[in-house]
């Protein structure tokens, strides 16, 4: 015989399915060799170059 919970007590596939959407990615990172660091993707890197160009004049 199947158990089922109180109609108004969520399924536990329910509840799972619901929060399978719920976790952390992980940042899009590549390797500037310029400056032999990480630097996140789409974004100008802390030297002021995206692309190999230099698009602001650096900050230090």
């Amino acid at each position: 015989m199947l158990w089922l919970p109180p109609p108004d007590e969520p399924l536990k596939l329910k509840k799972r399915s619901r929060r399978n959407h719920q976790k952390l990615s992980t940042p899009a990172v590549h390797w500037d060799p310029q400056i032999n660091e990480y630097v996140l993707s789409h974004h100008i890197s802390p030297s002021g170059l995206y692309h190999g160009h230099q698009v602001i004049k650096p900050k230090y």
